[in-house]
């Protein structure tokens, strides 16, 4: 797989700009910002996948590695939606009132 990534630096590159993107949108995005301060910011997020990529072909596992960040945060959300709905229904669980 890392040969493939190797062989092919444009997806390489567009896949890592896309987790990194994804990533900060889903975890460190509080508001949105004033449209020159998100250009810079994605601009830079832009300069930070290219040093991502630069390890991808360095051999490093950057995109597997996102991946799995991505699939654990998935896992969270469908969690949390879970909670929601079932606190929604009223079926929640008593854990330790000892009756």
């Amino acid at each position: 797989m890392q040969e493939w990534f190797s062989n092919h630096p444009v997806i390489t590159y567009v896949l890592i700009l896309a987790c990194t993107i994804y990533i900060f949108n889903a975890v460190f995005r509080v508001q949105r910002l004033p449209i020159l301060k998100e250009v810079l910011v994605h601009l830079i997020m832009a300069i930070g996948a290219f040093v991502l990529f630069i390890l991808q072909i360095d051999k490093l596992p950057i995109i597997q590695c996102m991946a799995v960040a991505i699939i654990m945060m998935m896992m969270l959300r469908g969690r949390q939606l879970y909670d929601k709905l079932r606190k929604k229904n009223g079926k929640t669980v008593n854990t330790g009132s000892g009756q």
